[in-house]
């Protein structure tokens, strides 16, 4: 039986995905389900580059503005909500387009991978404050007798990742290392077609993050996490953590300047750029998309346009 057929637009941050995203999705029958870990959240507008309504062509988006910004989200929520939208756009007839730079999220939810036995908030939470008193390194030497794997590849302030391994032995029994192999054996939900939009210089990168941060600044970004803070919007919430909130609560709360914070949001955003890329180069199955100077939206969509023509033609995307 041939597998649900999806179109995935992805690629650094400030390549122009979301843009493209919805020309395609305009163009191929398509509608747009968001990949982007931090446009699931209400009233995160600027800090995030969401696409504004008028920005989407009168495309459907799904997963945009979906939970208040003092709600946690896990990747678990996050492939159950996107399947849903994605089997909805095919039950239409339309062709899904994810569009985003979420790596963790674009894989979760291809491969349909289950986290309903990850745990819970509550035992994450115990988790976290072990970690906080009695560090990594005590946690790493507790972690290696019951599962070794892991432990040797983790560092002592990889906090995220070593408590995952005992949330996730805590709720299965078994190690994340065997569990993810288990994981990666099924087959993936959907048959998807991916593209990375990459800049081939990446001075033209940075020069186009520095622009967007620069746009941020000047459309209010300070604003924006001011009205979060006095919406009780908690500073250490998971929403807030975003690049540029953290930084920009820095500046509201009179901790720095806002020249020091716009330079630190560049920064950062460089430095998270560089870790999508080596996320996606992993990938073997990735079609780059060069976004040099002189090609424009319409040549870039020609292209993928094609592509999707072939894969059209084997299978079942409509």
């Amino acid at each position: 039986m041939n597998k649900p057929k999806v179109i995935v637009i992805t690629g650094p941050t400030a390549t122009g995905k979301s843009a493209l995203g919805a020309i395609l999705a305009k163009s191929a029958n398509g509608e747009v389900v968001s990949a982007d870990s931090m446009q699931i959240y209400r009233h995160m507008n600027i800090g995030t580059a969401k696409p504004m309504p008028e920005e989407r062509l009168g495309v459907p988006h799904h997963m945009i503005d979906i939970i208040p910004p003092w709600e946690d989200y896990s990747v678990a929520r996050y492939v159950a909500d996107a399947s849903r939208c994605i089997d909805g756009i095919i039950g239409r007839g339309r062709v899904p387009i994810i569009v985003g730079g979420s790596g963790l999220y674009i894989d979760s939810l291809i491969s349909g991978r289950d986290f309903s036995d990850r745990g819970d908030g509550g035992k994450r939470r115990e988790l976290e404050a072990d970690y906080d008193a009695n560090g990594g390194g005590a946690m790493l030497l507790r972690l290696r007798e019951f599962d070794p794997e892991s432990a040797a590849k983790l560092h002592p302030n990889d906090k995220k990742r070593i408590v995952r391994a005992f949330e996730v032995y805590s709720a299965t029994n078994k190690p994340i290392s065997q569990h993810d192999t288990e994981t990666k054996a099924v087959p993936p939900r959907y048959d998807a077609k991916k593209f990375a939009l990459v800049f081939a210089d990446r001075k033209i990168l940075y020069a186009r993050i520095d622009k967007r941060v620069d746009d941020m600044l000047e459309k209010g970004l300070q604003d924006e996490v001011r009205g979060l803070l006095d919406m009780g919007v908690p500073p250490g919430s998971t929403a807030m953590q975003a690049i540029g909130y953290k930084e920009m609560i820095d500046v509201v709360l009179g901790g720095c300047g806002l020249s020091f914070a716009a330079d630190r949001i560049k920064m950062e955003t460089r430095r998270y750029a560089k870790r999508q890329l080596t996320w996606l180069r992993r990938d073997a199955g990735v079609k780059w998309v060069n976004m040099v100077n002189e090609r424009n939206e319409t040549a870039v969509l020609r292209e993928i346009l094609g592509f999707i023509e072939d894969f059209r033609e084997t299978g079942n995307l409509v």
